[in-house]
């Protein structure tokens, strides 16, 4: 019998980072990272589908989800902040060797720990989609609707702006909106309905945006690595795709058709794509 999902808080200085995670502890380890505004509850239907053979570990980023905002925002909501985080979350579970999946900014925290502090211990790396560059007219699409987060009076309507909202995310169920709203929202102080995250989160695109350039981390990743494009995506560009399958780790790229940023890897032939590249030899 598969174990999960369940919930653990991981406290860390003075901050409690939520993780939702599935399977057994004693099978091979693998991080599930959202992307910018996003939560590890993105990643339920793909878990579900791992979990019988993997323990799948899905963190809410800090400002996400139901884990702690920040509280010097400036300083916390940074890729430094979120590798040392993750190496937290780790040592809670007493997990050593692991496969990583990242979406987006989780696949640049996954770039930076694979060069980096996780170099010996990330065996897997998938990077979906997101590059070692980002191109400036997506950063501003990004950081206008993440930056002006709505306040609204139903659930309803927030399904609703999530579908608009998320429309290069592709084609996906109605179980798949109605599950990504209720895990989506919070209640105001005065009992509107608005979106899960600090909206200071957007200072990695103000104040970090050096960050973003990573390249010359991608040049140190020695993981066997995957790389995920959404065929209109407008954030990892053809050609920032095409130099990375010549740098670094040279990974192997599978592209899927309908969808722009990000796939959501909820499907099933995006689900076999993972599961075939993260079950092969490392």
């Amino acid at each position: 019998m598969t174990a999960g999902p369940s919930s653990t808080y991981v406290r860390l200085e003075g901050t409690e980072l939520h993780v939702t995670h599935w399977g057994h502890h004693a099978n091979p380890a693998v991080v599930l990272w959202h992307g910018l505004a996003r939560t590890g509850r993105d990643f339920d239907e793909l878990a579900l589908a791992l979990c019988d053979r993997y323990f799948v570990v899905c963190p809410d980023t800090l400002g996400r989800g139901l884990s702690s905002w920040a509280r010097d925002p400036a300083k916390d909501y940074s890729y430094a902040s979120y590798g040392a985080h993750a190496l937290a979350i780790l040592e809670h579970f007493g997990i050593g060797k692991l496969r990583w999946l990242g979406t987006s900014m989780g696949g640049l925290i996954g770039i930076t720990l694979a060069a980096g502090a996780l170099k010996d211990r990330i065996t897997h790396l998938v990077v979906n989609d997101i590059g070692p560059s980002l191109p400036a007219e997506a950063a501003m699409r990004i950081a206008g609707y993440v930056g002006n987060p709505p306040v609204l009076d139903t659930m309803a309507e927030l399904e609703q702006w999530l579908r608009r909202n998320y429309v290069p995310f592709g084609p996906n169920s109605d179980a798949f909106w109605r599950r990504m709203t209720d895990t989506s929202a919070r209640r105001t102080d005065h009992g509107a309905v608005t979106v899960h995250y600090d909206p200071q989160i957007v200072t990695q695109f103000t104040l970090h945006r050096a960050d973003l350039d990573c390249w010359q981390h991608w040049d140190n990743v020695v993981a066997r690595t995957l790389l995920l494009r959404g065929e209109d995506s407008d954030v990892l560009p053809p050609s920032v795709a095409r130099e990375m399958l010549t740098r670094g780790p040279a990974p192997d790229l599978v592209e899927f058709a309908g969808c722009g940023h990000a796939p959501t890897l909820a499907s099933a032939a995006q689900q076999q794509a993972v599961a075939a590249f993260l079950d092969s030899a490392g």
